[in-house]
């Protein structure tokens, strides 16, 4: 998985899938990260906020922003593009997975 930063006010955070990011969505939403639909661009950016709070914790970064102001610090093609980015690490990591099946055969 590539390093994704994002920048909000001019400072470039982390930005990591995580298994703390997956509970932080669930205690804010009461859902699990499985049942985000493709198209609920609030869902999105809530998820996004936890991957950077997550990541920032665990690389010591400092991370102050609420989900509202950190909302309000974004707009919807950032969050687009955040999306579209970790679909294809995500679609490439399966591909991956599939070649080395075929090849240790």
């Amino acid at each position: 998985m590539r390093k994704i930063e994002i920048s909000i006010n001019g400072v470039a955070y982390p930005c990591r899938q995580t298994m703390g990011a997956m509970l932080r969505f669930k205690e804010i939403t009461g859902r699990e990260v499985t049942e985000i639909v493709d198209n609920a661009i609030s869902d999105m950016c809530t998820y996004l906020y936890c991957c950077v709070k997550s990541a920032s914790q665990h690389e010591g970064k400092d991370f102050n922003l609420s989900l509202i102001d950190f909302a309000d610090s974004i707009n919807a093609s950032d969050v687009e593009e955040w999306a579209r980015t970790i679909n294809e690490d995500d679609n490439n990591t399966t591909e991956e997975k599939g070649a080395k099946k075929k090849t240790s055969k």
